[in-house]
């Protein structure tokens, strides 16, 4: 992995209400946008200021406060899809699927403020500056869209531009903040379960891959256990019980990047494709668990912030996050 950028501040923009934003979030994954999508988002508002702040975003954090998946309701659950008009022959055209759903998203961004043609730091600048510069990066979030969906802007709630704090003052700082956001939950990466996983299923089983701590994290597993033994006049009672065997938490399988499937291609050389002055890359989706805790559980904001990372040696392009590493940290000590 990269070495991560260190940050001087925290843009904060409470409340964004978000409409019909992608919730199939890769091929195997569905329920709340990727990561990578947030990521993406960060960079093309970091394009879009080139010039007017002197502003390098480094890395995003989301929190949901809540969601509402646009899904039949029952035990079998199907999007609510809308249909399509006619083509030019008057038939229906073709059905493609699109999962939807809407959303209230803080987005916590790290960022890093420079000196640039003798002006100041815009993170250490008085916070009439400060909250300004966070206002106008706001009302241009409000034009673009968040994983395909629609951003509102709730005047209600202000942004917040803030130099972060050092030391002890950095914990209290944290402290103040993590309660603005309850109630809500912050998404983090589990990547530490995932192993750990791995190593109890290899005990019982040495074929045991990640695939399988993988599937086996991400699904309800169900057990048969004897209630009641068998006796001369009634058969033995069994019961179907939930098993856990990880602790509890609300975990989630999540895709956190992309793996090449190939060699890097040179500029315009693959026809059809979107962009014919950057190198392209046949890529899949890789894949690992999350987890949603709520703010007021986490120790940092480094826990809640996702950086992006770039290894085309190894054919690597994956969203890191520090909780998991944090949590070994701590165990340590």
């Amino acid at each position: 992995m990269n070495e991560l950028p260190v940050s001087n501040g925290l843009l904060i923009i409470p409340h964004l209400r978000v409409q019909n934003a992608n919730a199939i979030s890769s091929p195997l994954t569905w329920g709340f946008p990727a990561i990578s999508a947030f990521i993406g988002l960060m960079q093309a508002v970091e394009r879009k200021l080139k010039g007017r702040f002197a502003l390098m975003f480094d890395s995003v954090g989301v929190i949901c406060h809540s969601h509402e998946a646009q899904v039949s309701e029952g035990y079998q659950r199907a999007f609510r899809l809308t249909r399509n008009p006619v083509n030019e022959r008057g038939e229906t055209a073709a059905i493609v699927e699109e999962g939807r759903i809407h959303l209230d998203i803080t987005l916590i961004f790290g960022v890093s403020g420079y000196r640039e043609d003798g002006q100041p730091d815009p993170v250490q600048g008085d916070w009439q500056q400060r909250r300004q510069i966070a206002t106008e990066i706001t009302e241009l979030l409000g034009s673009l869209r968040i994983a395909g969906g629609s951003v509102f802007l709730d005047p209600q709630h202000k942004p917040l531009l803030e130099p972060l704090a050092q030391g002890e003052e950095r914990s209290k700082q944290f402290r103040y903040l993590r309660r603005r956001w309850l109630p809500g939950f912050a998404l983090v990466s589990r990547d530490d379960l995932l192993q750990a996983h791995l190593q109890h299923l290899q005990g019982e089983n040495v074929s045991a891959d990640l695939l399988d701590a993988w599937l086996d994290l991400s699904r309800l597993n169900l057990r048969a256990q004897e209630t009641r033994p068998a006796s001369e006049t009634q058969p033995a009672k069994v019961e179907w019980r939930a098993q856990r065997v990880v602790p509890n938490g609300w975990l989630v399988p999540i895709p956190v990047g992309y793996g090449a499937l190939g060699p890097l291609q040179t500029a315009g050389c693959v026809a059809n494709a979107r962009d014919g002055q950057t190198p392209l890359r046949f890529v899949e989706s890789l894949y690992s668990i999350g987890q949603w805790l709520s703010p007021h559980r986490l120790h940092d904001v480094d826990d809640l912030l996702w950086y992006a990372s770039a290894d085309p040696e190894a054919g690597l392009y994956r969203c890191h996050n520090l909780y998991s590493q944090t949590l070994c940290t701590d165990d340590m000590e």
